[in-house]
């Protein structure tokens, strides 16, 4: 019997990447969009030409099925014809083609580990490899990431827990100093007690079957200098626990980060208003059994079911409002989380995401992405480069940079857009100049109207020579730029040209 893929998503190793490059999509034929797709694999067409019968497949075999209309792929260990679905695919025939007739699961981890191929090619599943590796790429065995952290200075986090009458607490030690509220994502639901604590670039896992009922809420408490963690569960009875619970899945494990897989919870859907013309502010509440804070310049992935098929995009979370006084939401408002999401008439998920009714429920994940504030560390002079609904990692950047680094002389965001009324929080990003007289914002149209007075055009080096200019000879500079693929890679490439290091430059992706 062969083990066939949930359609579950994401695999096990799924991680979107964020980093200078990105794939270009191409123009598809009519027809060919990713809905057409759907109805293709529900169609009950045999995608796989094998009639329904899954195989185990050699490498031989494999090698065999390299051609545009014969192509196969393993991806993890299972085989698909995908020759299928060489017209529908957004990156074009030519990068499926590199894969053709072989392994290409650390080339689609490079382009997208985060997109849902379990669903989307399930129709397509010849059947899985005759020979799997022991043990899988990236996966270490706990004694290894225990090593690796080890050579890095940390030592492996342990847990213990105690109780009174009416409480269970569970103290995890993660042994670091830099350990804070968003290190700590834990989740519950019915008996299962889920706690991820990410440390540097690995996540220490500990999920258990409670032995006995808790309350929804609880507490997370983090004792930073020593880097404790506590977690105060409420108990439903007075009893006394003999244990903790039953080990689950990945328990008292060490992981790294890009092979832990993404984790999801319900959220409800709060509120939505118009921003501009075709972009809304969404906030979704976390359950009560949920704690979770979006570190900055992290996104987290939504989650929609839409005829049958699991779909998945990225966000980067925002703030509700800009002038929030420089101030990230506290107590209850952690429960909270927005979103600046422009809607695609066209497009397959915002519009759902968009008909969705107050008190509707959205899948969110956990957070991922590679921004670390320590980048901020002596900083003097802070360049954001935005293009569109691009601006929404800049908005967190804004309020921590302005309000917690004084050593900052400079803050300046070049926006582009096409014309005035795409321009989100327009008015807030202006006030916000006036009000912090480091801060600078200067917007750049590519389709304005004639009575526009200010700067024209696409990103280029005039532009950008211009704008990039230091407040001293050596200041320290950080440049974050994000936008279409197209944008990001254009201007990556002109910083470049104008000299700014790699180290200097942090780029995210749209």
């Amino acid at each position: 019997m062969l083990n066939v893929p949930s359609q579950s998503f994401p695999a096990p190793s799924s991680q979107q990447r964020v980093a200078s490059g990105g794939r270009s999509k191409v123009p598809l034929k009519q027809g060919r969009s990713l809905m057409d797709w759907i109805r293709l694999t529900k169609s009950g067409k045999d995608l796989t030409g094998l009639k329904g019968r899954l195989i185990e497949v050699t490498e031989e075999e494999l090698k065999k099925h390299n051609k545009k209309d014969d192509c196969w792929i393993c991806i993890r260990g299972f085989v698909y014809n995908v020759s299928p679905y060489m017209e529908y695919h957004p990156g074009g025939e030519d990068e499926l083609m590199r894969a053709a007739g072989s392994d290409g699961t650390d080339l689609f981890d490079q382009v997208h580990r985060w997109v849902n191929y379990e669903s989307m090619l399930k129709e397509c599943l010849v059947g899985r490899m005759a020979i799997k590796p022991a043990v899988p790429k990236g996966m270490l065995p706990k004694s290894q990431v225990s090593d690796a952290l080890a050579k890095e200075g940390p030592s492996s986090p342990s847990y213990d827990w105690f109780q009174t009458d009416s409480l269970v607490t569970i103290v995890i030690y993660t042994k670091q100093k830099d350990i804070n509220l968003d290190s700590i994502i834990v989740d519950h639901q019915d008996n299962s007690f889920r706690a991820e604590t990410v440390i540097k670039d690995y996540s220490y896992i500990m999920h258990v079957g409670l032995s006995h009922e808790v309350e929804e809420d609880f507490s997370v408490r983090v004792v930073e200098n020593v880097g404790k963690i506590e977690i105060v569960l409420k108990k439903k009875e007075t009893t006394s626990w003999k244990r903790l619970g039953h080990p689950l899945e990945n328990h008292n494990s060490l992981i790294p980060r890009k092979d832990t897989g993404l984790y999801y919870r319900k959220c409800q859907l709060i509120s939505k208003e118009g921003v501009t013309h075709d972009t809304k502010l969404f906030c979704l509440m976390l359950p009560p059994s949920a704690h979770l804070q979006v570190p900055i310049g992290q996104h987290v992935y939504l989650k929609l079911t839409i005829t049958g098929t699991e779909i998945v995009k990225p966000y980067t979370p925002v703030s509700d409002f800009l002038l929030s006084e420089f101030k990230e939401p506290v107590l209850l408002n952690n429960k909270y989380i927005y979103f600046l999401i422009k809607i695609y008439p066209d497009g397959l998920f915002t519009p759902e995401l968009d008909h969705l009714q107050i008190g509707d429920s959205v899948s969110l994940s956990n957070p991922e992405g590679n921004f670390k504030t320590s980048q901020f560390q002596e900083l003097e002079d802070l360049f954001l480069l935005a293009a569109g609904t691009g601006f929404t990692p800049m908005v967190k950047i804004l309020n921590y940079a302005l309000t917690n680094k004084p050593s900052l002389r400079k803050v300046k965001l070049m926006f582009f857009n096409k014309t005035e009324d795409d321009i989100i929080w327009r008015s807030q990003l202006e006030k916000l100049a006036f009000k912090d007289k480091r801060f600078d914002v200067e917007f750049v149209l590519s389709a304005p109207t004639s009575e526009w007075n200010g700067k024209r055009g696409h990103i280029s080096p005039a532009l950008l020579s211009e704008f990039l200019k230091r407040s001293l000879d050596k200041s320290k500079v950080l440049i974050c730029i994000c936008g279409p693929t197209p944008f990001t890679e254009q201007g990556i490439r002109l910083l470049h040209e104008l000299n700014f290091s790699k180290d200097e430059i942090h780029s995210f992706t749209a």
